[in-house]
């Protein structure tokens, strides 16, 4: 959740320690600070609240000489959101200095021991206890404190530490939470995430878990942690740009990402079938035949959207390749008394690679014999190189912490399998194939034909409600999920309540809420449910309650019940409806949150990528 950013090498560090920064602000945070060296001694500088502030603090200073340091901006987990909470956080003598992504989980006895030792805690947070912990070992050699320190540490880390006494070196470690390296001539850097180094560099080292690295200015040195030996990394060549990080002219990051899905969509399935012969290929996943046409059933792991791209895919692959699937919340698998063998698939859903939860169900699956593949938009994040096999969505870079692109890329990859596994099984035939690729295909355009129309009819409807403290979702069949997600967008931010549900659920409770004053969003594609959808709508009508409804153009029955129509086209398979119906309800939650002035890329208390439990 937090951001890391370091510098060492030949440039001014306080700079490029705000601009990086300023790019993993899309991580959430609620206080942040930078320190460096100069002139042989540490200074920080730290402030609760936004980045600007931070920035006022060191109007005048930007420019120091100081070729080494670290900044962070912090989530808070342990202490409210205070300076003297921010990071980063020293030892006794100040000389010292750590920051910190994850939780110590045994922070509060190394704390008491530390404080019995004569050691002296400013601070509120878990993260302190590093910086005391490292000066408890430290004995001239910075890298054998920092291994000493971690041995007796329990949780999860990502840390950067400077120290005064030897001003030449960076060091980083990592367990169960992202860093990665930058590297470039006479200088290297270490971040969070990618965005960060961009502007420098597109070479980059990550760490995985149980290692550290040592950096200097003649590169970047990673040994293992338990045993100090050194370890062989090859850097990779990220093919993302600065720009691509960019608003590019929009607004905000999220109406820039909704407007990006078409491409991402295409580029998600693009190479990946074939529609001349009916085939898909997903050699990536690494999985035999046999293996496949052994499974007895799948499971797909997730929180929040993911979990909802997942509950859309259970209708495709129950439905073509003829396999149950659990669609499970990974904060709830990890605790079940789970049953999984090599029979069982398990596919974990992440856009971030890093989701805590995730990773942790993603293990257990493993060690109890169960394959594993992951969907992912992040190459070399932790699930995909804890995976059997990986299917990268391939959406660039989500800055709005509201996920967009990442779900309706997660949507393509997951409707690619579905593909893929029924094609192994011969669940389909290869006319059946070839149908369900051309309506996939067909997906790209069929968006960027709505989109304009689609905000246009958002924004007026989001006149008109931004004010309105509750909203109910309606969907049925595989669009369930779609109203599921579309609740949750305008929750999150637009701060007004809303809720999810299966339209037939409706009157087993929701409906005593249902009055004039509740606005009611009803997804009515003209499907197999059409006319039960139709009847539900009735329901709410009889209530009094106000309908939007996302149905066909040219629907007279929807258009004859409800207030309001957001027209969406008629596809030549309703499978793809999932893709069709999402974007209008990302552009109706975006513009009720503009209207209301909220924070729309960074929604108060959340974060990106959800890297504690």
């Amino acid at each position: 959740m937090c951001g890391i950013v370091g510098y060492i090498g030949h440039r001014c560090v306080l700079p490029i320690l705000l601009d990086g920064l300023r790019r993993l602000e899309y991580r959430g945070y609620d206080s942040a600070g930078v320190a460096y060296i100069l002139e042989g001694s540490v200074h920080r500088v730290r402030s609760e609240g936004k980045l600007g502030k931070l920035d006022l603090l060191l109007d005048g200073i930007r420019d120091v000489p100081s070729p080494v340091g670290l900044g962070h901006t912090r989530w808070a987990t342990h202490g409210e959101p205070t300076e003297a909470n921010a990071h980063p956080h020293t030892d006794c003598t100040g000389n010292l200095v750590v920051v910190h992504n994850g939780i110590i989980e045994n922070y509060y006895t190394l704390r008491q021991q530390l404080q019995n030792e004569g050691h002296i805690f400013k601070s509120e947070t878990d993260t302190e206890v590093l910086a005391h912990l490292i000066e408890k070992h430290l004995n001239g050699n910075l890298v054998q404190a920092v291994r000493d320190a971690l041995m007796e540490v329990k949780g999860a880390y990502a840390i950067g530490v400077l120290w005064q006494g030897d001003p030449d070196i960076l060091v980083a470690a990592r367990k169960q939470s992202p860093m990665v390296l930058g590297l470039a001539d006479n200088e290297c850097f270490l971040a969070s995430d990618i965005p960060a180094l961009l502007p420098y560099t597109r070479d980059v080292i990550f760490l995985d878990d149980g290692e550290m690295a040592i950096l200097s200015r003649n590169g970047a040195e990673v040994r293992h942690i338990d045993n100090g030996k050194p370890v062989v990394k090859v850097s990779q060549t990220i093919s993302w740009n600065a720009t691509m990080a960019e608003k590019a002219g929009y607004k905000h990051f999220m109406l820039k990402e909704i407007y990006e899905q078409p491409q991402a969509v295409l580029n998600t399935y693009r190479g990946r079938v074939m529609p001349e012969l009916g085939e898909v290929s997903l050699p990536e996943i690494e999985l035999s035949p046999d293996l496949i046409k052994g499974l007895r059933r799948i499971v797909l792991l997730a929180c929040g959207t993911s979990w909802h791209a997942g509950l859309v895919a259970k209708y495709w692959i129950e439905k073509w390749a003829r396999l149950p699937v659990e669609v499970d919340l990974a904060s709830e698998f990890r605790y079940r008394h789970l049953i999984l063998d090599e029979t069982v698939l398990t596919v974990p859903i992440s856009q971030s690679g890093e989701t805590a939860d995730t990773l942790a169900g993603l293990r257990m699956a493993k060690e109890l014999g169960s394959p594993v593949i992951a969907i992912c938009n992040v190459v070399g994040s932790t699930i995909t190189r804890e995976s059997g096999g990986t299917v990268y969505t391939h959406a660039g870079p989500e800055i709005g912490v509201a996920s967009t692109k990442a779900f309706t890329s997660q949507l393509s990859a997951l409707y690619v399998l579905a593909l893929y596994l029924s094609q192994v099984r011969n669940s389909l035939t290869r006319g059946a194939i070839m149908g369900k690729i051309s309506a996939l295909m067909s997906v790209p355009g069929l968006l960027e034909e709505g989109l304009v129309p689609w905000h246009q009819q958002t924004m007026e409807l989001a006149d008109t409600f931004y004010s309105y403290s509750d909203f109910l979702y309606l969907g049925r069949d595989i669009h369930f999920p779609i109203a599921l997600e579309g609740a949750l967008k305008l929750k999150e931010i637009s701060y007004i309540h809303a809720e999810g549900y299966a339209a037939g659920e409706m009157k087993h409770g929701p409906i005593a809420l249902i009055d004039r004053k509740m606005p009611v969003v009803a997804l009515a594609p003209h499907d197999h449910v059409y006319e039960k959808v139709l009847s539900n709508v009735e329901e709410v009508k009889s209530r009094r309650g106000i309908i939007i409804a996302l149905g066909e153009k040219g629907d007279e029955g929807i258009s004859r019940i409800a207030q309001y129509v957001v027209s969406v086209p008629r596809p030549e398979d309703p499978d793809i409806n999932p893709f069709l119906y999402t974007i209008p309800l990302q552009l109706l939650a975006y513009e009720i949150a503009v209207a209301r002035g909220c924070d729309v890329d960074q929604p108060r208390n959340l974060a990106k990528s959800v890297t504690v439990e």
